[in-house]
């Protein structure tokens, strides 16, 4: 018996496998779509319920604006690499919530917040967008739901999400939470570096697309180095790669993601 569960395990992960858009990754998948944005909607309606939403309509018609293009660009990039049922079920939001907080996020099925102490660093439209692709990139990558389920493999075996969440709703509930990465009062999962990294690879190509330059991205990352001068970094960053690296991984980037960008 204790050879056979290591067996099935490999069997069930070998099966149970998805594809990351754009990088080719395979990663873990025993959460469909259709429940975990099942989810995100409920999740996203109650924090924007709550908000409060900025009431500064320059600020917020300019995130919807920068949002509004890195949509049409996944969509147009998904269409091209024959992947459009990968959107299925995204009904894409994007709102500004006036909280002193440096973080934006990104929810299963296109659901985007921005913080308003994010936007004086991103300083201009350019800069908006590279913290959108990034964010956007971590739903198109499923990264939330790779997340969920590891945590569920972990916590619940092999057991089918209908199941873990027929017997056990406030954990699922919880762990879904955790792994979507969405807010600083959540007790997040904190995304890994690897996950990092992939979003910001993603994110500089969505914005190309979208017809931003991506030699913004490096400028942003040198001015959020520069706010947090050298002490320990927002939320939003904590596991993120140190600001030189990414920087550097950003400019090593820039060259495949240009193939993407047209004035």
């Amino acid at each position: 018996m204790k050879r056979i569960f290591p067996l099935l395990l490999i069997s069930f992960l070998v099966f149970d496998c998805a594809t990351v858009p754009v990088t080719g990754r395979k990663q873990l998948n025993l959460v469909s779509n259709a429940e975990i944005i099942t989810m995100a909607t409920d999740q996203y309606a109650q924090v924007i319920a709550e908000g409060p939403l900025s009431r500064n309509q320059e600020q917020t018609a300019l995130i919807k604006k920068v949002g509004t293009n890195i949509q049409h660009a996944v969509e147009d990039y998904m269409a091209k690499n024959n992947a459009s049922e990968q959107l299925e079920g995204f009904n894409w939001q994007f709102n500004l919530i006036d909280q002193d907080i440096v973080n934006a996020w990104c929810m299963p099925g296109g659901k985007v917040a921005f913080y308003t102490a994010i936007i004086p660093i991103c300083a201009d439209e350019a800069g908006i967008a590279v913290v959108m692709g990034h964010e956007v990139a971590h739903a198109i990558a499923n990264h939330g739901r790779e997340r969920m389920s590891q945590q569920m493999v972990a916590q619940f075996g092999l057991n089918t999400f209908g199941t873990v969440m027929g017997e056990n709703p406030t954990m699922t509930k919880q762990i879904f939470m955790q792994s979507v990465g969405m807010g600083t009062q959540l007790g997040m999962l904190k995304f890994s570096r690897k996950h990092e990294s992939e979003a910001d690879k993603m994110g500089l190509i969505f914005m190309a697309m979208a017809g931003y330059d991506p030699n913004e991205a490096p400028k942003f990352w040198e001015r959020m180095s520069t706010m947090s001068g050298g002490e320990a970094p927002p939320e939003w960053l904590s596991t993120h790669p140190s600001h030189d690296t990414r920087i550097q991984d950003l400019k090593n980037a820039i060259p495949e993601a240009m193939k993407y960008y047209s004035k």
